[in-house]
């Protein structure tokens, strides 16, 4: 079979890698693409929102699966465009329709369906331009640090923190006067703030049934400590040593089965990845927020993990079947090190050349902002490639991503020295 995934980041090319490996697939596509993704497969030069440019490329290459990897296709309704396609009946899609991708695409209406549905999540007020006055004495009334969140989708970077009740106020009002995101910051979610660590839980779903891949801790500060802006994310790490056996059961009883039996009762159609993002507050499970597709660079540790065809789950989730899936893990630990490109998550400068050394056993590269420009690739992106290392535990599978990156270096290259290191303090 033909599969297409739609995407040009690392996510991308770590789905192109594993579903390239299963003996069910023939072709893969990848649109966009980057300058990685061509070793696994074909990109082509189609945009993710340029929805009649992806309905001529499935017909024309007969594709039989399409993963789409961001959510900005799924929240502007590419899977309900493509269902309305007769022709395309046959075709799998892995995503959300546009109600469905609104649990990531509206904080608001994730909220509420946290609430009406009992999952265990932090207390929130909604703001706009018309109370916004209401939303400075809402602060005033919590403890800091205080949290504020865009309604809409800002890449990963529409979650501001703030230890000063000042600049909290004034963060308040960039994101909604200011339109510091645009659109997606007309409206502010004002959060309690949750103490504990975080962490990201990944199920694949069919809408009745679910099946939980490998859980995540990414690192999305751009400084090492955890200081500085947010980014879309500087590492991952998986398995993570705080999600025990308990506490995933827990995960499993409080958050996923009533988010999947939620989907059902609000008769929400729902075929593909839910990301948890969870605050693990003294061994209790509370949800941050939802994503309707795998995280950036949490797929990049996940997937190596997962010992199942992942063809064949995907296969199951857009069947309906996911009840009669299995899925293996294995044990070992894999970690991916960010590197981005000088001034991200600010400007930066793309066209830098990138040298890259040989392979490395138990290490796999994968590209996110690059391309192919002659014989060199250059970046092309803020974050530009991801360096997954695989071991027998979290030390050996940083020190292996560490050890290849003093191989590659373009202009301007810089990541985090620290990714794994809290994890390791606790004895993972």
């Amino acid at each position: 079979m033909n599969i297409l995934i739609l995407g040009a980041g690392g996510r991308e090319h770590a789905l192109a890698w594993k579903l390239k490996q299963s003996p069910k697939v023939d072709k893969v596509f990848i649109a966009p693409g980057n300058g990685g993704t061509d070793e696994v497969g074909t990109n082509l030069d189609i945009g993710v929102n340029d929805f009649a440019a992806i309905k001529t490329a499935l017909i024309a290459n007969q594709i039989a699966l399409l993963v789409i990897g961001p959510e900005e296709p799924l929240v502007k309704g590419l899977v309900d465009a493509l269902e309305q396609e007769s022709h395309l009946n046959d075709l799998m899609i892995i995503g959300p329709g546009k109600e469905g991708a609104q649990l990531e695409g509206s904080k608001d209406f994730a909220k509420q369906f946290m609430i009406r549905h009992n999952i265990p999540t932090a207390k929130a007020e909604v703001f706009h331009e018309g109370n916004i006055e209401e939303g400075y004495k809402f602060l005033e009334t919590l403890k800091p640090p205080y949290v504020l969140k865009a309604d809409g989708l800002a890449a990963g970077k529409g979650v501001l923190i703030t230890e000063d009740i000042n600049e909290a106020k004034q963060n308040l009002q960039e994101l909604i006067i200011g339109k510091q995101f645009g659109e997606a910051s007309a409206t502010v979610l004002i959060e309690e703030f949750l103490n504990g660590i975080e962490l990201s839980v990944f199920i694949l779903t069919d809408g009745e049934n679910y099946q939980v891949l490998p859980e995540a801790k990414d690192y999305k500060r751009i400084g090492e400590g955890d200081t500085g802006p947010n980014t879309g994310g500087m590492g991952a790490v998986s398995p993570v040593i705080f999600a025990d056996r308990i506490f995933m059961e827990k995960v499993e009883e409080k958050v996923i089965q009533p988010t999947v039996a939620g989907l059902k009762k609000d008769k929400i159609p729902y075929k593909g990845f839910v990301f948890i993002g969870l605050m693990n507050v003294e061994n209790e499970p509370y949800v941050i927020e939802y994503n309707v597709r795998m995280g950036d660079p949490e797929t990049e540790v996940v997937l190596p993990r997962v010992k199942s065809d992942l063809f064949e789950l995907l296969e199951s989730t857009a069947k309906g079947d996911l009840a009669n899936a299995k899925i293996e893990i294995e044990p070992f630990t894999a970690s991916t090190i960010v590197l981005v490109s000088e001034g991200y998550p600010g400007k930066y400068e793309k066209g830098k050349r990138i040298k890259t050394g040989k392979a490395f056993k138990g290490v796999i590269p994968f590209h996110a902002g690059t391309k192919r420009q002659s014989d060199e690739v250059v970046t092309n992106g803020g974050r530009v490639m991801a360096i997954t290392g695989l071991g027998k535990n979290l030390g050996e599978a940083v020190n292996k991503s560490y050890e290849v990156i003093k191989s590659i270096e373009w202009e301007g290259m810089t990541f985090r020295k620290d990714i794994g290191s809290d994890l390791v303090r606790l004895g993972q």
